[in-house]
């Protein structure tokens, strides 16, 4: 008797507190755990949104994701915009700033509209350039528009020459960033990284604007040797332009070459040099 008193002195307490913990165990188990779930979500409850406050905070996300956006458009602005203020910058004469407005995904690598016009001082004849060099010229112009055929247009033609050799030929578009200059010799002096420029006997450009370097040479090329050349400017994604008046075309020159026609008619010096444009 004596020796099962101790005995349960020594164990009694571990014995009841395992009784009580399966005890609670098998209450858990029928009860699928409710007094628990119910005590963490009265703690949580002040913590966790309101269907409503959910709303709120897609809404918030989406709008923040959406001034992101346009603050990284507005950044991207900005660096073309100083990039081109740099270019006219170094080149004085003086340019009409424009924006580009308008272009069809159709003709992405043929034409852009500008958001200036004749009330701004753009006339048909106007030379377009932008970051890095020649874009285009303008072929129809409105009060407060313009439109512009691109150099990568397959239909355009221009007089160019090699800076460091002065190799003459003629560029047509390719509707990419690469053009393919033709030369007028049969053995040009050409290679690749060379700067070419528009020709000094262009009647449609003045001379000396950058269109882009030659990436390859092609000297076996039938009927005339020709040149693979990037263009400079990055005509694929210009979002504004500067366009200058052609001093080189008179009044008189610009109504005889008819821009605004369906086709363009080269002067004679365009037709030895190998220039045209169609709109």
């Amino acid at each position: 008797m004596f020796t099962s008193r101790r005995w349960w002195d020594q164990y009694g307490l571990k014995i009841g507190v395992v009784v009580l913990a399966l005890a609670g165990a098998w209450a858990l188990r029928q009860t699928q755990a409710a007094p628990v779930f119910e005590v963490y979500r009265v703690i949580t409850r002040p913590f966790q949104a309101s269907p409503l406050e959910d709303d709120i905070l897609k809404d918030a996300y989406a709008y923040t994701r959406e001034l992101e956006q346009r603050i990284a458009d507005l950044e991207s602005q900005n660096q073309q915009l100083q990039s081109l203020l740099d270019y006219t910058s170094k080149n004085p004469d003086e340019g009409i700033s424009a924006p580009v407005i308008g272009r069809s995904s159709d003709h992405w690598w043929q034409q852009i509209v500008i958001g200036r016009g004749s009330n701004h001082g753009i006339r048909e004849g106007s030379v377009v350039v932008s970051t890095g060099g020649l874009i285009g010229r303008v072929t129809q112009v409105t009060p407060n528009t313009s439109r512009v055929l691109l150099i990568s247009d397959p239909t355009s033609r221009v007089g160019v020459t090699v800076s460091r050799s002065r190799a003459m030929g003629y560029v047509r578009g390719q509707s990419e960033n690469r053009v393919v200059m033709e030369f007028f010799d049969k053995v040009p002096d050409v290679r690749p990284g060379d700067v070419v420029v528009t020709s000094t006997y262009s009647q449609l450009f003045p001379p000396g604007l950058t269109v882009g370097q030659v990436e390859s040479v092609n000297l076996n090329k039938s009927p005339a040797p020709e040149a693979v050349v990037t263009l400079s400017a990055p005509i694929n994604m210009v979002e504004w332009v500067v366009a200058y008046d052609n001093s080189k075309l008179s009044e008189d020159e610009a109504q005889q070459l008819d821009i605004s026609r369906d086709e363009v008619l080269p002067t004679e010096t365009d037709r030895i040099s190998g220039e045209e444009e169609r709109p």
